[in-house]
């Protein structure tokens, strides 16, 4: 198993696949998913010639269960820390959910990285949570919801999320995939319950406004309309408004765990605009 070692001694767990030689991208995975929830990608795009690299933050999947840092500047340290051990700076990021935010955050915070491009897939930026500046925002109290329901029973909550409203198989006529429920449900009880915990503030309150406005690079904001984890009108087409290069692409009726539930037509979207 590969780790890098960071700074302050955690222990970030990644993957890394694919010709040395061969242009990288860097997968970033959601609250509170590992390395794993991006197979489809991975096996895709491997296929395809290049050459992938996903990790598991701090906290998350195989990753040290530490009890502090579960912030965005901390997940974006450690990606930094993961991305010099591999020497794969130039490497194409794409983040879902949670990652999407990594993503943006790590660009803005380490300009040194020259990312050509990446890709935000449902994911949380501009800012989740409701304020004055934000009332398109879910309130605070929907998320207090979730940390009081992890601190109750994790375990049943990682049952709910996947069977119900991530993969959108809480609608009608929806066939739920129990393969993808149990793996759900399976990384997540592989991370720390304080991280999780923790990260739910972290994905919800960060305002990640003003690291959108300095990407300058060609960003591909993909979003499902039918989403309710993430909603749409608060989430993708703000963030594409606010990139200089940001090109929103609108999925209709597709929900948040699209990358999984819609993988075939997410990878050659991706693809297309990596070539491009």
């Amino acid at each position: 198993m590969a780790y890098v070692t960071t700074p302050e001694g955690l222990e970030i767990f990644y993957k890394d696949w694919g010709p040395r030689d061969a242009q990288v991208i860097f997968f970033h995975h959601g609250w509170p998913l590992s390395a794993d929830d991006w197979d489809a990608q991975l096996l895709f795009f491997v296929a395809e010639g290049y050459r992938v690299v996903a990790h598991d933050r701090r906290g998350h999947g195989r990753s040290s269960q530490v009890w502090d840092g579960h912030d965005m500047d901390h997940y974006a340290d450690d990606v930094a820390a993961v991305v010099k051990h591999l020497g794969v700076e130039g490497a194409f990021h794409v983040g879902h959910s949670t990652g999407g935010g990594e993503v943006i955050h790590y660009m803005a915070r380490h300009p040194e990285d020259k990312v050509p491009k990446a890709a935000i897939i449902a994911a949380v930026p501009p800012l989740m949570v409701q304020t004055d500046s934000n009332p398109g925002g879910l309130p605070k109290s929907v998320f207090d919801d979730l940390q009081a329901q992890l601190k109750v029973n994790r375990a049943q909550f990682y049952q709910d999320i996947p069977a119900g409203p991530f993969y959108g198989y809480n609608r009608p006529g929806a066939k739920a995939d129990q393969g993808v429920i149990l793996n759900w449900w399976r990384q997540g009880m592989m991370g720390g319950a304080q991280a999780h915990y923790d990260g739910i503030v972290a994905f919800s309150q960060t305002d990640f406004t003003e690291s959108l406005k300095k990407v300058t690079v060609p960003v591909l904001v993909m979003h499902g309309d039918d989403d309710q984890i993430v909603p749409y009108d608060n989430s993708g087409p703000l963030s594409a408004k606010l990139l200089a290069k940001g090109t929103l692409k609108t999925y209709k009726g597709y929900p948040h765990g699209m990358p999984t539930t819609h993988a075939d037509v997410i990878n050659q979207d991706l693809l297309a605009f990596f070539r491009s």
